[in-house]
């Protein structure tokens, strides 16, 4: 009887743990040998603490002081941060259907689309996950006829935030403001 009782237990534990997952970005490992420029960053929060520590204390004597210590700041509430991003000598050296691992996941519980936007040319797309109504994590897909970009941010930071990581290899995405104007 405890055996019955057991199995759907562990299964209700372990559905109830999957939109806490990270983001996983896969299925783009081969893109990096088509690109002429790949880059791979994946920070962990040991790293990215030791960054905020490493910005805050060299922008200490510069005018970029300020700069450093808001990174800091941000930095503080972020638990992970995962960049591929890969430039082409040509159009057409990856196909959108690239991205569908990444946005298979995307349409599991506790992620929504809060942002897209879309051209001949580009498409840009953010989603957030939340956890227990907090914001828990941020994906960006930002991509070009000769780039692509996808993000995956774990922790808490506000969305207009986001364009302060561009030292970590995080691209910036027009954000619109309360006015409709894009920042």
């Amino acid at each position: 009887m405890r055996r019955i009782l057991l199995v759907p237990f562990i299964a209700v534990c372990a559905a109830a743990q999957l939109p806490a997952q990270q983001l996983r970005i896969t299925g783009l490992d081969g893109l990096a040998s088509k690109a002429k420029e790949s880059a791979d960053i994946t920070l962990d929060s040991n790293l990215l603490q030791m960054a905020g520590g490493f910005l805050a204390g060299a922008g200490k004597d510069s005018k970029d002081g300020k700069d450093a210590e808001t990174l800091k700041q941000l930095l503080a509430g972020l638990k992970a941060i995962t960049v591929k991003s890969f430039k082409f000598g040509e159009t057409g050296q990856y196909r959108m259907e690239d991205l569908e691992p990444i946005r298979a996941q995307l349409r599991t519980p506790g992620w929504s689309k809060i942002i897209s936007s879309q051209s001949k040319e580009e498409t840009s797309e953010i989603y957030m996950r939340t956890d227990q109504g907090k914001v828990a994590g941020f994906a960006i897909i930002a991509a070009e006829p000769k780039e692509l970009t996808v993000v995956a941010i774990e922790g808490t930071i506000n969305l207009n935030d986001l364009s302060k990581l561009k030292a970590l290899g995080v691209p910036s995405i027009p954000v619109p403001d309360k006015k409709g104007k894009k920042e």
